[in-house]
């Protein structure tokens, strides 16, 4: 699994891709959070937390939406953990997840088309 990129350097590795190439370190740091997006089950996951009013789900709100064990959706929420997309607090016996907001917007921001030269 790539390793983690730490928030702040998330929020100042990287120019739209239209501006300017990435380097190969940035490529690989970020490929890590598309790679754990690209799931369908955890790209839904990230998508109910994100939603989720309070901007804060349980686990006991996420199970219920996917035909999948426990275990499965834990691994799920284990791989966006990992990669930095969400966080997880436990609160007696339920754990809450949070979308980390910086990290998206700094991923959209990867993807925004930069001002280029276009013939008029």
């Amino acid at each position: 699994m790539p390793k983690q990129l730490p928030l702040t350097a998330i929020d100042a590795c990287c120019s739209p891709l239209a501006r300017e190439p990435l380097s190969a370190e940035q490529a690989a740091e970020l490929s890590g959070l598309f790679k754990a997006m690209a799931d369908p089950v955890r790209l839904r996951l990230l998508s109910l937390i994100a939603s989720h009013s309070g901007g804060e789900a349980c686990v006991c709100d996420l199970t219920d939406a996917f035909d999948l064990s426990g275990p499965t959706i834990s691994h799920h929420l284990k791989v966006l953990r990992q990669s930095g997309l969400i966080t997880g607090e436990r609160r007696g016996t339920w754990v809450y997840y949070r979308v980390h907001p910086e990290v998206l917007a700094r991923l959209s921001a990867v993807l925004v088309p930069g001002e280029q030269n276009v013939p008029a």
